[in-house]
């Protein structure tokens, strides 16, 4: 049987996990789509066995995490892989189609952990520094300069709070209204949380609610309106406007991203003493274990610390 065949035995099992996880989950269609991709894959292999969805065994799960480092899968897209089978049998178990979960005793492909990119805080007020500086430009045209107000805003607001792009430039108009000095944000899962503004991103973001007014777009349901099919402005126009940006402020564009910004402003707030609970719940982590990655930080402040303040350290002013 032809792998990526529809027509595999316990195909409706599949669908009937995709429905509880859009129905009960809130998953968005972009994870549905994944899973979809990753147990019709599962699902071929299985097939190709001989061996059904609800008869494979933790042996059978292990031969295909094989088949996939065969494959050239990386260890992150097996890990990725393994989590949707995982979530699948438990599915499955939990619908008594089967009575045990084949994957509960299988660890998953290691992971080599990268160290996040991060900016200087100097780095990043160079970047906002220019934004603002072109915000001030008298000589624009009316559409450049509601452009610029809506790069200084779109700066402000990320290292303010952290946000992903995705739920940066989807922010819907309702989020931020004029005087509002905090953030509604709907996340992944469609868990909504809420984020403080600083005073400049306070500041920054009404500046650019005045301008989108004066243009005529204050009557759009997002907050960055724009032309695309979307209704809003997408990731990678703000992408290349932030490249555009580090190039005026004499940063290498290379080191510039929208995810960067969001690992320099977990990464300062650990810095400058912020917990790390805290910091988990600015940046909408479901799981304190993906905040850890930021440990190295607070490591590198506790040595800080030590060697200041321990009466042993050799660093220590008399």
């Amino acid at each position: 049987m032809k792998r990526g065949s529809a027509e595999k035995p316990g195909f409706h099992h599949v669908e009937a996990f995709l429905e509880m996880m859009s129905a009960e989950r809130g998953a968005a269609v972009n994870t549905l789509e994944s899973y979809r991709r990753d147990l019709d894959d599962y699902a071929g292999f299985l097939a190709t066995a001989g061996v059904g969805m609800t008869e494979a065994g933790a042996e059978t799960v292990r031969t295909y995490l094989g088949d996939l480092d065969g494959r050239g899968f990386a260890a992150s897209s097996a890990a990725r892989r393994l989590s949707a089978i995982r979530q699948f049998h438990q599915f499955l178990v939990s619908e008594e189609i089967r009575a045990d979960d084949p994957t509960g005793i299988i660890a998953g492909p290691k992971k080599r952990q990268h160290l996040p990119k991060i900016l200087s805080e100097k780095d990043v007020e160079r970047l906002i520094e220019t934004a603002a500086g072109e915000a001030a430009r008298k000589d624009l045209a009316a559409g450049g300069r509601l452009r610029a107000f809506r790069l200084h805003a779109l700066m402000e607001l990320l290292y303010a709070t952290g946000l992903r792009v995705s739920e940066l430039v989807s922010l819907p108009a309702s989020a931020a209204r004029q005087g509002q000095r905090f953030l509604m944000v709907r996340g992944k899962g469609g868990h909504e949380r809420t984020v403080p503004l600083t005073d400049k991103a306070h500041v920054a973001a009404n500046v650019y609610l005045q301008a989108r007014a004066d243009a005529g777009h204050g009557d759009s349901r997002w907050l960055f309106p724009a032309g695309a099919e979307s209704g809003h402005l997408t990731r990678q126009v703000f992408a290349r406007d932030l490249k555009d940006l580090a190039a005026l402020a004499g940063i290498a564009s290379a080191r510039v991203s929208p995810h960067v910004l969001r690992h320099a402003f977990a990464s300062h707030l650990l810095q400058n003493g912020a917990d790390l609970r805290v910091v988990q719940q600015l940046l909408g982590h479901a799981d304190i274990s993906t905040t850890q990655i930021y440990t190295h930080v607070l490591e590198e402040r506790l040595r800080a610390l030590v060697s200041e303040h321990h009466p042993l350290a050799g660093n220590r002013r008399s």
